[in-house]
């Protein structure tokens, strides 16, 4: 069993080396190669100083140097910060601030972007950039190409860290404000891959198709969901949804996850015949679907399951609905995934009754540490259940929601469209 990130893909390369690992473009990792390349980039980090709890941040695009860096700084005994690539400079220089980065792995281009904030930031150690031409900044002496990062021997062992240990840090962001840091165990991350991976069946014959931001809890899930089986999963960054489209149709994708505004820009293409064939599934998360786009869907993939989920990036994933109750309960958000339980508690502290409307509270692996350097938020987000239920262990500190819900007589579940106890809005960014 794995115990920690990185071991999703160790094991994979030594079940099955030579399968498919991570496709972008014209690149093809496969477990075998993947796995050296994480090996290979952890010692860089460590040669580099890297001390255990470091923070890593990774400013890219959806490419294989990503996924390298992320995985690697969590082998290494680091924590890794996936930074939105549309994110504006001002927002990009506060989670660098925020959390310390000590590493940044980014490419020139967005580098120059970044210029004020490192001006400013002394915390930074190194900046790793992908490509093998370094760009001409100022503090120059800082900056590693990525060959050459890959070619340092640590020589000096890895920090050895816990299942409980922080692995990475998530940035959501609402209307206003600056983001707030998600912080994920390794626990969390290798629970909630094998919670998605158990109830969407995903198996080593899968091709899943990254569209969603790595930095996003939905869209780092299609690579631990998909590792965790040994699959291959596609990067893609778009412009269009067509490129979508020829994606799907391009490397006969089985499974594509995705948000209410890409979905409603699909249900508006033609799908040719070539994207339909391999469809197994579709996963939508981040709001409703709206019903004339779900409609439209369905008519089109016919052969697709289509799976309905809810979930904040506090406690991972809470709910799922199974594709067979599309018909007849097309605006629930299902129950409880695998391994987890969700409870409905009414403003005065008691659970609510079926049709009682309560925010949603969820127990479980996939519950996170807390917020980054933040214990007054983190307080109020996670707490223990009222005394009601004494059958929990006592103090135990659940994820509160912030979403209203209903409960049917039938168990399935009910989102309040647009009701906040506690405002949270995600970052739902689609590329």
């Amino acid at each position: 069993m794995p115990e920690l990130l990185p071991d999703l893909v160790f094991m994979a390369a030594r079940g099955t080396p030579s399968a498919p690992a991570v496709i972008h473009g014209r690149e093809n990792y496969t477990y075998d190669h993947l796995a050296d390349t994480i090996h290979r980039a952890a010692e860089g980090f460590l040669g580099l100083g890297l001390k255990r709890g470091d923070r890593v941040g990774v400013y890219l695009e959806k490419r294989p140097e990503s996924v390298i860096a992320m995985f690697a700084a969590a082998a290494a005994g680091g924590i890794f910060v996936p930074i939105n690539p549309l994110l504006k400079p001002r927002q990009s220089g506060y989670i660098l601030g925020d959390c310390g980065v000590r590493f940044l792995v980014t490419s020139g281009d967005r580098l120059s972007g970044l210029t004020d904030a490192l001006d400013q930031a002394d915390f930074l150690s190194h900046v790793i950039i992908t490509g093998s031409a370094l760009p001409e900044v100022p503090d120059a002496a800082r900056l590693v190409d990525w060959e050459s990062f890959l070619a340092i021997d640590a020589k000096r062992p890895r920090h050895a860290v816990g299942g409980g240990e922080a692995a990475a840090i998530l940035y959501t962001s609402g209307s206003t404000g600056m983001p707030k840091g998600v912080v994920l165990s390794h626990g969390n991350l290798l629970s909630g891959a094998e919670s998605v991976a158990s109830y969407l069946g995903n198996t080593s014959c899968d091709k899943i198709l990254a569209v969603l931001p790595l930095s996003f809890d939905y869209g780092l899930s299609q690579l631990t969901s998909g590792f965790s089986v040994g699959a291959s999963v596609v990067l893609l960054n778009y412009l269009l949804p067509q490129d979508v489209m020829n994606a799907l149709a391009r490397y006969q994708i089985t499974g594509l996850a995705g948000i209410p505004t890409l979905w409603i820009r699909l249900a508006e293409l033609q799908w040719p015949q070539e994207a339909l064939d391999g469809l197994r599934y579709i996963t939508n998360s981040g709001g409703a679907i709206p019903l004339p786009t779900l409609d439209a869907l369905r008519n089109v993939l016919r052969n697709t399951k289509i799976f309905l989920m809810y979930g904040f990036t506090e406690a991972f994933r809470s709910t799922y609905l199974p594709p067979d109750e599309l018909d007849r309960r097309p605006t629930s958000i299902g129950k409880a995934v695998p391994n987890a339980e969700v409870f409905l508690i009414k403003r005065d502290g008691t659970p609510s009754d079926i049709g009682e409307t309560g925010e949603l509270v969820h127990r479980g692996p996939f519950v996170t540490l807390g917020y980054w350097n933040d214990q007054q938020r983190t307080s109020e987000r996670f707490r223990p259940l009222p005394s009601q239920h004494k059958e929990l262990p006592s103090g135990e500190a659940v994820a509160w929601s912030g979403d209203e819900v209903r409960m049917d007589e039938d168990g399935f579940l009910y989102k309040s469209p647009g009701q906040k106890i506690v405002r949270i809005v995600q970052n739902c960014l689609t590329h």
